[in-house]
């Protein structure tokens, strides 16, 4: 009851701040109270599931064999093997200029989220045993960097960070032209370079698979199987395409008033509707499908979308 008590007072808190509007019934104070205590609970269980799978990742697959991984945690892995400290007081250490820096610099909420994952990864790997499941240099690239992803990824969908690369990648695009996958890029190149110095070339060739097999499970886990694409589609017959789009997939749709653009040789320009909509990539086919079977000589651009708000999207289960 103290929680649902300080959950309602917050909304009410909230309430206040946006202005003087008609107040909701307590009936209605307390759905939200449930709905924020039960997205909070969900945030906690992705984060928990999260620290577990990346240390399994670590302490099954990776360290016990002197892999490495990109990031902070490559820089953890890496300085572990070098002076033998235990990897739990790296992570910790090695991401607080980091933290700091998301703190002061970047959002005081994100940075608490990810202080919290990240103590709670370093206890984990401290406290608890994980056993060596194989000794195979390939089982050891592919599975460790999955686990390691997975765990980066649903601490993501949770609203934490178990990699303070990030943080720093994002406030250096902010101080510079360069975009946060470049910085990413950057560092991760000076990693296993190093790597390959202090290690060996064959263990950091290694080290960079488990890196991509990471980065393509952390992607995977925040977009999942339902990435969407967004679809434009230029036709005479956009009424149909419409009606198909919202009827019988039950899409949204937004319909753009265009025109022809070729009239310079004598060819009249002319007015038509180009019909836009967002759909997963399981459902682009079908989509593309249905639209050549109305109008085969229609003009289709698609583009990925990382996320979506409102309208008639359906939104991925995790949340």
């Amino acid at each position: 009851m103290l929680i649902q008590q300080l959950i309602i007072r917050n909304v009410l808190r909230q309430q206040q701040a946006d202005g003087p509007t008609p107040g909701p019934s307590n009936h209605e104070l307390w759905q939200q109270a449930r709905r924020l205590l039960r997205r909070q609970l969900v945030n906690a269980g992705l984060m928990l599931a999260g620290i577990f799978s990346a240390a399994l990742g670590l302490k099954g697959f990776l360290l016990p064999n002197d892999f490495i991984d990109g990031g902070v945690t490559g820089m953890s892995l890496l300085t572990a093997h070098v002076t033998g400290w235990p990897l739990s007081v790296l992570i910790i250490v090695i991401n607080a200029p980091f933290l700091l820096l998301a703190y002061f610099h970047l959002d005081r909420v994100v940075a608490v989220r990810a202080t919290l994952a990240i103590i709670g990864l370093a206890l984990v790997l401290y406290f608890v045993t994980f056993p060596v499941l194989t000794t195979d240099k390939l089982l050891i690239s592919v599975f460790g960097g999955f686990f390691l992803g997975a765990g980066i990824g649903l601490t993501i969908r949770g609203g934490g960070v178990l990699d303070g690369t990030e943080i720093l990648s994002v406030f250096a695009s902010r101080k510079s032209p360069l975009s946060v996958g470049d910085v990413i890029l950057l560092i991760n190149i000076v990693i296993f370079l190093v790597a390959a110095w202090v290690l060996s070339v064959e263990t950091a060739l290694y080290s960079i698979l488990a890196y991509l097999s990471a980065s393509k499970t952390v992607d995977f886990m925040i977009d999942g199987l339902e990435e969407y694409t967004g679809v434009t589609i230029i036709s005479k017959r956009s009424e149909a395409i419409r009606l198909m789009i919202t009827e019988k997939l039950g899409h949204g749709v937004t319909i753009y008033a265009g025109r022809t653009g070729y009239g310079g040789h004598g060819h009249q320009q002319e007015g038509l509707d180009i019909v836009f909509t967002a759909v997963t990539r399981l459902e682009l086919t079908r989509l593309r499908t249905e639209v050549e079977a109305i109008d085969h000589q229609a003009f289709i651009l698609m583009h990925s979308i990382k996320d979506t708000r409102g309208g008639l999207i359906k939104k991925r289960p995790l949340h």
